[in-house]
C-alpha cells in the first residue's frame, strides 16, 4: 500500500491526517515547516527520534529524488533528472541568472499534447504529478545551491499544467505558503498549449501567475501543423481566454513563439501575428527552435529571425528573444528523459 505523501498536505489536512497521534498544533507546524525546507524525517532535529520513527514507517516525506544532473561548460545551467518512488522519472531545468535561481519543473511524466517541435510528448503522457512531485522537484534543486534558494518558478517542463489542473493549483497554492517555501506568486510562470475552459477556470483562481501561452503560429492553419490542440480550439477563442485572464488578474500574458524555418518565420508571418495581438497587454518571447532528432522540424536561421522581431517591433508589439540556455546538455524538454529511457531499455535487451 503506497504511503501518504504528507509534502502535499496543507497545515489543517496535514493536522487531520495525523489525528490519530494527537499531536499538538506547535508540533504540526513544525512539521509543515520541515517538510517544505525539503527535510526528510530523519533530519527533524527538533522532533523526538520515536515520533521520527513511526512517521517513517507509517507516511512519505520527500517524494523525490535527483538521478541525474548535467552542468553546461557554457553558462552553467544544470538539467536535472529526478526519480519518482514508483520508478518514472521527470525532468527540470536549473538557470542561474542576475536575480537569483529559476527551476523549470515539470507537471505529468510525458505529456499527451502531441506539439510537433517537442521531445516531451512523444512517449504520450503516463500520468500527472502530484502537488507533493512537483514540490519535490523545488526542494531537489534547492539542495543542489545550499547556499542560495530558488526563487522563481517556471511550469514549462514536461506536461501540460492545466492537464493536471487540481494537482497544480494545489501546488501553487502550497509553494507560495507563508509557512512553507513562501515563493511569491508574481515569481511563478505557467505554461500552457491553450486549453481554453481551464484558462478561464484559472482566471478565476485568484493565483496572480505569470500566463505564458505556447502560441507559435499567427493563424489557425499554420497552428494547427505545429499543434494538435489548435483542432480543439480555435486561436481567436484561445486569445479571447488570454484577455480575460488579463481583465480578471491584471498581468499581462506571455506569448510563446518558437521560430520553424519557412513554417512561421517570416516578415509576413509577423506582421500577421501583430495584428491579432493588437491592443492587448502581452508581450512575445521569440524561441529559436530546438531541433528534435525524432522530428523533422528544423529552426529559422539569426537573419530570419531578427527579421521577424524587427517587424514586431516596427508594429509596436513587445518582443523579446529568450535566452537559450543548456544547449549543450540536452536542455530543451524532455530530450534528457528521453535518452536516459532509451540507455534503459538498451541495457535490458
Amino acid at each position: 500500500m503506497d504511503k501518504l505523501e504528507l509534502l502535499g498536505l496543507f497545515p489543517q489536512e496535514l493536522g487531520d491526517a495525523l489525528a490519530d497521534m494527537k499531536l499538538p498544533a506547535y508540533r504540526v507546524k513544525q512539521l509543515f515547516s520541515w517538510l517544505h525546507r525539503g527535510a526528510r524525517f530523519e533530519e527533524m532535529t527538533n522532533i523526538s527520534k520515536p515520533l521520527r520513527e513511526t512517521l517513517a514507517q507509517n507516511y512519505a516525506d520527500q517524494p523525490v529524488s535527483l538521478l541525474e544532473q548535467r552542468v553546461s561548460k557554457l553558462d552553467g545551467t544544470r538539467k536535472l533528472l529526478y526519480a519518482l518512488r514508483d520508478g518514472n522519472c521527470v525532468e527540470g531545468v536549473l538557470m542561474h541568472y542576475h536575480h537569483g535561481y529559476t527551476l523549470c519543473l515539470s507537471t505529468q511524466v510525458g505529456c499527451r499534447m502531441g506539439c510537433a517541435f517537442c521531445a516531451s510528448t512523444l512517449n504520450g503522457c503516463v500520468r500527472s504529478l502530484s502537488a507533493a512531485e512537483m514540490l519535490g522537484q523545488v526542494h531537489c534543486a534547492n539542495r543542489l545551491i545550499a547556499d542560495d534558494h530558488i526563487s522563481n518558478i517556471v511550469l514549462m517542463g514536461s506536461g501540460e499544467p492545466l492537464d493536471n489542473y487540481d494537482n497544480v493549483t494545489r501546488f501553487l497554492r502550497l509553494v507560495s505558503h507563508p509557512d512553507g517555501l513562501n515563493i511569491g506568486l508574481r515569481h511563478i510562470s505557467l505554461s500552457t498549449c491553450g486549453l481554453v475552459p481551464q484558462m478561464k477556470r484559472f482566471a478565476r483562481e485568484g493565483l496572480p501567475v505569470t500566463l505564458s501561452l505556447s502560441l507559435h503560429a499567427p493563424n489557425d492553419i499554420i497552428r494547427r501543423q505545429l499543434m494538435p490542440v489548435a483542432n480543439a480550439f480555435a486561436m481567436e477563442d484561445v486569445l479571447d481566454a488570454c484577455r480575460y485572464y488579463i481583465e480578471q488578474t491584471g498581468r499581462r500574458v506571455i506569448f510563446e513563439y518558437a521560430l520553424v524555418d519557412q513554417l512561421n518565420s517570416r516578415p509576413e508571418h509577423a506582421a500577421e501575428l501583430a495584428q491579432r495581438l493588437r491592443g492587448m497587454q502581452c508581450h512575445v518571447n521569440v524561441i529559436p527552435l530546438n531541433s528534435v532528432e525524432e522530428k523533422a522540424l528544423r529552426g529559422a536561421d539569426e537573419a530570419a529571425i531578427e527579421r521577424f522581431m524587427q517587424e514586431l517591433e516596427r508594429r509596436h508589439i513587445s518582443v523579446t528573444r529568450r535566452r537559450e540556455m543548456g544547449d549543450d546538455i540536452d536542455g530543451a524538454c524532455g530530450q534528457l528523459r528521453r535518452h536516459y529511457l532509451a540507455d534503459q531499455a538498451e541495457q535490458q535487451e
